[in-house]
C-alpha cells in the first residue's frame, strides 16, 4: 500500500482537537475538542464525472455543522451507523446523544451522572446496545431508544476502554493500570485477559486503544486476528478472540495515542510520536500493519501532537486529528488483482464466506465468473493467463501456485514449499519467491501437440521444469538445476533478504534489500550482473526489451536503472549499468508501454503522467490502476469504485486514456488533412499513428494514401480490403463497404437496400450473425435462394434459443427451418415425449435420427415407444436389448420369436433366472409356455408340485398342479414329433422319423423321472381322492379296491397316510386280512416316531383281538388282485379293474373308463379333458 497526505483542514479559534470519528456508511465526520468543540463535517459526494476520476476529485466540504451541547472539553464521540446516531461525552460526563433530521444534526437525549467522567462509549455490532464506562468503575448498558438494560458499579477500579465482541457476548474493559478484564454481556466477571505483549516491560504503561474488528466485510484469511490492543508505550498485540494465548506481537518503538482498524480488517493503523535523534522535538507518525504484524507503511505527519485517528468506510482515507487541524491522507490499497486479455481478477471478502472471492471480469462482454479460494496471497497475470498464490493449508507450510485462464479455469497447480511472497510471470515463465530462495516454473499451457512435440515434451520435463535456487547462490546456467527444497532453504534464511523481482523473456531481476540487484538469464537461470541500487525497491518493472528497469521503492520514489549502458568509472574501470537521473516522488503505480522501450506510464497521487525518453507529457487526473500501455493508449481501472460493489462491475470504471502524440495525429488529420497528416506521422512513425491515418483515408476514399499506411503498419488484411475496394466500381458500394469495415452496419445496411442489394445486406448480417435481421430482410422480398436461406435463419435462431436453454422458443424455429435433430433435442430437454413420440412416426424409415430418438426413449423409461422407433429403423436386436433393460421379458421373447432371433434361448433363460429369483415361478412357466419350452415349464411344474405335496396342502390343488405338469409333457412329446415329421420328407423316411422322435424322447425321460410317465403324480393324487370320497360315500368295497391302487405310489404319496387309508377301508369293508397286513407296513415304517408306533401297536391289538385277520370277502377282491397282477386297465371313475371287452380311453392322459360310466359324464375324471 502507499499512503501520502492530501488535505488540510483548520479548526476555526486554534481549538485543539481531542477526539476523531468518521461514519462509516454516511461519510459524516465528527471531531471534538477544548471548550466543548464539536463539529460534523462531510466531504462532497463524488458525482459521476468526479468518480471516473476517483480520489483525484476535489474533496470540498457538503456539510460543515456545530453541534452547541457541551461545555467541558469533548473527550469522546462514537457513532451509531446502523441507526443514524452520535453520541458525544465532555470532561464533565455529560453525555449527548445526537440524531439527523433533514439533514442537520439535532439533540435527542441527554444524559449527566454528575459524579464522574466518562472515559470510553461502544456501541455493539448491530447498534442496537452502548455500553458507557465511567472512570470510577461505572458501567451502564442501555438501548438505542435510551432505555437502561443494566448498570454494575466495578468497585475499587478505574476504567479507560471498552469493546464489544462481534457477537455482543463479551465485554472487554480496559482498566487505567493496563490491566484488560473480560465481562459477559450481563456484566459478570469471567478472566483477566493474558499480556503478552507486556512481558519486560518496565515503568509506567497505560492502554493507548482497544479495537474489535467485527468481521463485517469478512475477514482476510480464515481464523484471522482481529482484536488488537495497544499500549502507549507502543506494545501491541493482536488477538484472534478474547482467549488467544498464542497473539501477534508488534513493539512499534513509538508514544501510541489511538489505533483503529480499516473497514475490511486488513490493515491496522497505530497514531502517535517517536524521539528522533537528530530533533529535539517529537515527530508524528502513522504506523500500519498487517493482522499477522507485519510493518506496511509508516506515514510522517506534521504539526506537535497528534491526538486521533479515524478511517474512511471504503478505506481508502484516513482522517488525523492533530492540533487544531484535521489532515486528510489518501490511501492506495495493495490490491489483489491483474489483467489479462481483456479481463480484470481481482479479488475481495465477504461476511458471509471465509475463503476470497475472485472474480474474472471480462470487460469486453460484461461478462464474470467467480471462485472462492481459501488463503489467498497474490494474483499475477501476463498475456492470457493469470496465478493465483494460495497457501495450501493451515497447518502446512506448503504453498500453491495455480495457473489458471481468464475466465478461473485452473490449468496446472504446482505445490512449492516456499512462501511465495512475490511472484512474476512471463510468457513462459512463473518465479515465485521468498525473502531467500526463488522458485522458477516453465509453464506449459494445454494444445494439441504433434508426435515431435510431444517427445519435446517429454524432454523437457525429463531436463526439469520446476528449478528452485538459494538468493546467496550463484548458478552458473549450465547445470539443469533441481526442486531441492532442502539445499535452497537449508541457509536457514539470508543477512540480505529478497524485496522485489520481475522477469522478461530474457532475464530475471532479484532486488534485495540492500540495494544489490541481481541479473539472472532466462531460461537458463545463470547469473549474469549484479548492480547496485540507491534504495531498497519495493516494485520493479522491465521495459519491452529489458534494457531499463524502473525502481519504486519503499517511500513512493521512482528512480531508473539502465542495464545495458556501459560506463567508465573514475578510476578507469568500465561498469555495466547505470543509474538515470530522472526521480519521481510519491509514485503508487507504473507501467512500461509493450511496443516501445521509452515509453512508460507512471501514477503520482492523484495524476497519471505519460513520459516518452524520460519526458513528461502533461498530466490526467486520474486515480485508476494501470491495466496495459499498448498501441499509444492507456487502459485503467478504477479498483476503489468496483470494490465498493464487486458483485456488480460496471464498464464506466474502465478508462482508456490516449497519450498526446495519438491525440496530436488524431486532432491534425480532422483539421489539416491527410496528406499534411502523414508528414507528422512519419517525422513520429508508430503503427497505431500509420492505422489512424489509414482509417482517416478510408473514410475519404482515398485507397492509395490507405494502402501506403497500411503497409507501414503491417496491416495485411487493410491491404486486401482496400485492394477490394479497388476493384468495386459503383462509389455507394466502396461506402457501403468501408462503412461495414468501421463497424457501422446499420448504416452499412441502409446503403445496401439503397441500391436494391437486399443479398449483400443478408450477407453482411450473416456475417455478423444477427440471424433475426436476416429473418426480417428475407421476408421483405421473395427469391428462390431465399427457401435454403429461410432454413439457415431459422435453425440459427433456434441455436440461439436452444444455448440460452429456451427450449419453448427453440422449438418453433425448428420446425420451421425443419432441424429434426435439434428438434428431437428440445423435445427431450421440454420433456414433451408426445412431441418426440409424433416426430419419430413422422421420419421415414431407417432414417439416422431414429436411433437416438430411440435412446431418448430409453434413458426415460419408454419401452414401447424405444421398440417402434427401433424397429422402424430395423434393428430389431436393441429393441430386445431395451425390452431386457426395462424388464420388459415377455415383450423381448415376443420380438426375438417374430424376428427369428437365434439367442431367444439364451434371453428365455435369463428373464426366467430373472423371475426365479423374484419367486414369480408361476410367471416364469407361463413364459416357457408361451415360448413353447414345454419340457423346461414341465419341470418347473413338477417342482412346485412336489413342494405342495410335501407341505401337506389340499389334494385337490396337488392333483391339479400335477395334471398340469402332465399336460405340458404331453405338448412337448407332441412338439417333438411334429418337428420330426416337418424335417424327414418323403414316404420312405416315415420310420427313421419315427425312431429319430423316439430316441429325442429317450433323451428327454433320462433327465427327468417324470417324463416316462407323466400321470403318475396326477393319478397318485386322484385315487387318493376318490378312496376317501367312496370311504365317506358308504361305499366301502369301492373305496377299498381304489386304495390298494395307492401302494404303487409310495413315492409320491407318504406312506403313513397309503397305509393308514388302506387300513381305514380295509376295517371297514371287514377284510382284516388286509387291514393286518397294512398295520404291519405301517408298525415297520422308519419314519414313525416311537410313540407313533406304539399307537399303531395299541389300535392293531385292540382290533385283532376282536376278529381273526381272515376275510370272508375273499371272492369279491379276487378280480381286484387279478387286475393288479395282470395289469388289467383300471376305470378312472370308480377305481374297478376293467373286465370288459369295450372300454372308454381319454384321448389326453390315455386313461380308461367303463361305457357305462363314461356315457354319464362330461369330462375325463383324471385330466379333466372333454369327452
Amino acid at each position: 500500500m502507499f499512503i501520502y497526505l492530501c488535505k488540510k483542514i483548520a479548526i476555526p479559534g486554534n481549538v485543539r482537537l481531542r477526539c476523531i470519528s468518521w461514519n462509516k456508511d454516511q461519510g459524516f465526520i465528527a471531531c471534538g475538542g477544548e471548550d466543548g468543540l464539536l463539529k460534523v463535517l462531510k466531504l462532497e459526494t463524488q458525482t459521476d464525472e468526479a468518480k471516473i476520476k476517483g480520489l483525484a476529485a476535489p474533496s470540498n466540504l457538503s456539510v460543515n455543522q456545530t453541534l452547541e451541547g457541551h461545555s467541558g472539553s469533548v473527550q469522546v464521540v462514537t457513532w451509531n451507523e446502523q441507526y443514524q446516531k452520535l453520541t458525544t461525552s465532555d470532561q464533565n460526563g455529560l453525555i449527548i446523544v445526537w440524531m439527523l433530521y433533514k439533514g442537520a444534526w439535532y439533540e435527542e437525549m441527554i444524559n449527566n451522572r454528575n459524579k464522574s467522567v466518562v472515559r470510553s462509549m461502544s456501541w455493539n455490532a448491530d447498534g442496537k446496545k452502548i455500553c458507557i464506562v465511567y472512570e470510577d468503575g461505572a458501567v451502564i448498558v442501555g438501548s438505542v431508544d435510551g432505555n437502561r438494560i443494566w448498570g454494575k458499579d466495578l468497585k475499587g477500579t478505574h476504567l479507560c476502554h471498552v469493546a464489544w465482541s462481534s457477537d455482543s457476548k463479551v465485554l472487554l474493559f480496559g482498566m487505567s493500570n493496563g490491566e484488560i478484564h473480560i465481562y459477559d454481556n450481563q456484566g459478570n466477571f469471567i478472566v483477566k485477559m493474558k499480556l503478552s505483549c507486556l512481558v519486560n516491560v518496565t515503568g509506567a504503561f497505560s492502554i493507548a486503544g482497544i479495537h474489535w474488528y467485527h468481521g463485517t466485510e469478512g475477514y482476510i484469511e480464515p481464523d484471522c486476528p482481529c482484536l488488537a490492543v495497544c499500549y502507549d508505550n507502543g506494545r501491541c498485540q493482536i488477538m484472534r478472540d478474547e482467549n488467544d494465548h498464542n497473539p501477534v506481537l508488534i513493539d512499534t518503538g513509538m508514544n501510541v495515542v489511538c489505533i483503529q482498524w480499516n473497514h475490511c480488517g486488513s490493515v491496522l493503523a497505530v497514531a502517535g510520536s517517536l524521539k528522533t535523534t537528530s530533533q529535539d522535538k517529537d515527530v508524528n507518525i502513522v504506523q500500519f500493519y498487517t493482522p499477522f504484524g507485519e510493518h506496511l507503511r509508516t506515514l510522517k505527519v506534521p504539526g506537535k501532537q497528534i491526538s486521533a485517528l479515524s478511517w474512511e468506510g471504503s478505506g481508502l482515507k484516513i482522517a488525523l486529528a492533530v492540533d487544531s487541524y484535521i489532515y486528510f491522507a489518501n490511501i492506495r490499497p495493495d490490491y489483489k488483482w491483474g489483467y489479462c486479455s481483456n479481463t480484470v481478477v481481482y479479488a475481495y471478502t465477504r461476511p458471509d464466506r471465509p475463503e476470497y472471492c475472485v472474480v474474472f471480469w471480462d470487460t469486453k462482454n460484461n461478462e464474470k465468473y467467480v471462485k472462492y479460494v481459501k488463503s489467498l496471497i497474490s494474483i499475477t497475470t501476463y498475456g492470457d493467463f493469470c496465478v493465483l498464490a494460495t497457501k495450501a493449508d493451515e497447518n502446512q507450510p506448503q504453498y500453491v501456485l495455480v495457473l489458471c485462464n481468464s475466465i478461473g479455469t485452473p490449468l496446472d497447480p504446482k505445490y512449492i514449499d516456499i512462501g511465495p511472497l512475490f511472484v512474476t510471470m512471463t510468457k513462459t515463465h512463473v518465479i515465485a519467491a521468498s525473502k531467500e530462495a526463488f522458485y522458477v516454473w516453465q509453464y506449459r499451457v494445454a494444445k494439441k501437440l504433434t508426435a515431435m512435440e510431444f517427445n519435446q515434451v517429454a524432454r523437457t520435463r525429463k531436463e526439469g521444469r520446476e528449478r528452485i535456487y538459494h538468493v546467496d547462490d550463484t548458478p552458473s546456467g549450465s547445470a539443469g538445476g533441481h526442486l531441492d527444497y532442502s539445499r535452497a532453504i537449508e541457509f536457514q534464511g539470508t543477512r540480505d533478504p529478497i524485496c522485489a523481482i520481475t522477469a522478461s523473456d530474457k532475464m530475471l531481476l532479484v532486488g534485495r534489500e540492500s540495494g544489490t540487484l541481481q541479473r539472472y538469464s532466462l531460461p537458463s537461470v545463470g547469473m549474469v550482473q549484479k548492480f547496485t541500487l540507491n534504495c531498497h525497491a519495493y516494485q520493479l518493472s522491465l521495459n519491452c526489451n529489458s534494457s531499463r528497469v524502473a525502481v519504486i521503492d519503499l517511500s513512493g520514489v521512482l528512480t531508473f536503472f539502465d542495464l545495458d549502458t556501459r560506463v567508465v568509472t573514475s578510476t578507469g574501470e568500465q561498469m555495466v549499468g547505470e543509474q538515470l537521473k530522472l526521480e519521481r516522488k510519491d509514485v503508487w503505480d507504473m507501467k512500461w508501454a509493450k511496443d516501445n522501450p521509452d515509453l512508460f506510464a507512471m501514477m503520482e497521487k492523484t495524476r497519471m503522467y505519460v513520459f516518452r525518453n524520460l519526458d513528461p507529457e502533461e498530466p490526467i487526473q486520474t486515480s485508476g490502476y494501470i491495466c496495459n500501455f499498448e498501441d499509444l493508449e492507456i487502459k485503467s481501472v478504477l479498483l476503489d469504485e468496483i470494490l465498493k460493489n464487486p458483485e456488480h462491475p460496471n464498464k464506466d470504471y474502465i478508462i482508456n486514456f490516449e497519450i498526446r502524440s495519438l491525440r496530436d495525429s488524431r486532432a491534425l488529420i480532422e483539421k489539416v488533412g491527410i496528406e499534411e497528416s502523414s508528414q507528422f506521422i512519419e517525422d513520429n512513425p508508430h503503427p497505431r499513428l500509420w492505422r489512424l491515418l489509414a482509417e482517416a483515408a478510408l473514410q475519404k476514399l482515398d485507397l492509395q494514401t490507405a494502402e501506403q499506411a497500411f503497409v507501414r503498419c503491417r496491416d495485411y488484411q487493410g491491404i486486401k480490403f482496400v485492394k477490394r475496394l479497388g476493384n468495386l466500381q459503383s462509389e455507394s458500394m466502396k461506402q457501403a463497404e468501408v462503412a461495414a469495415y468501421f463497424s457501422r452496419f446499420e448504416e452499412a445496411e441502409r446503403m445496401y437496400l439503397d441500391m436494391d442489394r437486399r443479398d449483400l445486406a443478408i450477407g453482411l448480417r450473416i456475417k455478423l450473425g444477427d440471424w433475426f435481421r436476416v429473418l426480417q430482410l428475407l421476408k421483405t422480398g421473395s427469391g428462390d435462394s431465399d427457401d435454403a436461406l429461410l432454413e439457415q435463419a431459422h435453425n440459427a435462431i433456434g441455436d440461439y434459443f436452444a444455448d440460452r436453454q429456451k427450449w419453448l422458443n427453440a422449438v418453433q424455429y425448428y420446425v420451421q427451418g425443419r432441424n429434426q435433430e435439434r428438434l428431437a433435442e428440445c423435445y427431450y430437454m421440454l420433456e414433451d415425449y408426445q412431441g418426440l413420440e409424433n416426430l419419430a412416426n413422422s421420419l421415414p424409415e431407417n432414417n439416422k435420427l431414429l436411433p437416438d430418438i430411440a435412446y431418448m426413449f430409453v434413458r426415460v423409461g419408454m419401452c414401447e415407444q424405444a421398440v417402434s422407433a427401433f424397429l422402424k429403423c430395423n434393428r430389431p436386436k436393441d429393441a430386445v436389448d431395451t425390452c431386457v433393460h426395462l424388464n420388459q421379458w415377455d415383450k423381448a421373447v415376443e420380438l426375438a420369436k417374430n424376428h427369428n432371433m437365434k439367442e431367444i434361448g439364451s434371453l428365455l433363460a435369463r428373464y426366467a433366472s430373472h423371475l426365479l429369483e423374484k419367486n414369480k415361478i408361476f410367471d416364469a412357466i407361463e413364459l416357457y409356455r408361451k415360448a413353447n419350452y414345454f419340457f423346461e415349464a414341465a419341470k418347473l411344474m413338477f417342482k412346485i408340485a412336489d413342494e405342495e405335496s410335501k407341505k401337506r396342502t389340499k389334494p385337490l390343488r396337488v392333483k391339479k398342479l400335477y395334471v398340469l405338469s402332465a399336460l405340458l409333457i404331453e405338448q412337448c412329446h407332441e412338439q417333438i414329433q411334429n418337428a420330426q415329421k416337418g424335417k424327414v420328407k418323403g414316404k420312405s423316411s416315415e420310420a427313421a422319423s419315427a425312431l429319430a422322435g423316439l430316441l429325442e424322447e429317450d433323451v428327454l425321460s433320462s433327465t427327468n423321472r417324470f417324463a416316462d410317465n407323466a400321470w403318475r403324480g396326477a393319478e397318485a393324487y386322484h385315487f387318493f381322492i376318490l378312496a376317501q370320497r367312496q370311504l365317506y360315500k358308504g361305499s366301502v368295497q369301492a373305496a377299498l379296491k381304489t386304495a390298494l391302487h395307492l401302494r404303487d405310489y409310495e413315492d409320491i404319496i407318504p406312506a403313513v397316510e397309503i397305509y393308514s387309508l388302506l387300513a381305514l377301508c380295509a376295517c371297514a369293508n371287514r377284510a382284516f386280512d388286509i387291514c393286518s397286513k397294512a398295520f404291519v407296513k405301517l408298525e415297520s415304517l422308519e419314519t414313525l416316531r416311537p410313540e407313533q408306533r406304539q399307537q399303531y401297536e395299541d389300535l392293531a391289538l385292540e382290533i385283532f383281538t376282536r376278529h381273526s385277520p381272515k376275510s370272508n370277502k375273499k371272492s369279491d377282491l379276487d378280480d381286484m388282485l387279478d387286475s393288479i397282477d395282470g395289469k388289467l386297465p383300471v376305470c378312472v371313475a370308480t377305481g374297478d379293474p376293467i373286465l370288459e371287452q369295450r372300454f372308454w380311453m381319454c384321448s389326453v392322459c390315455k386313461h380308461c373308463m367303463k361305457p357305462k360310466e363314461a356315457s354319464s359324464r362330461s369330462f375325463c375324471p383324471l385330466c379333466h379333458s372333454t369327452i
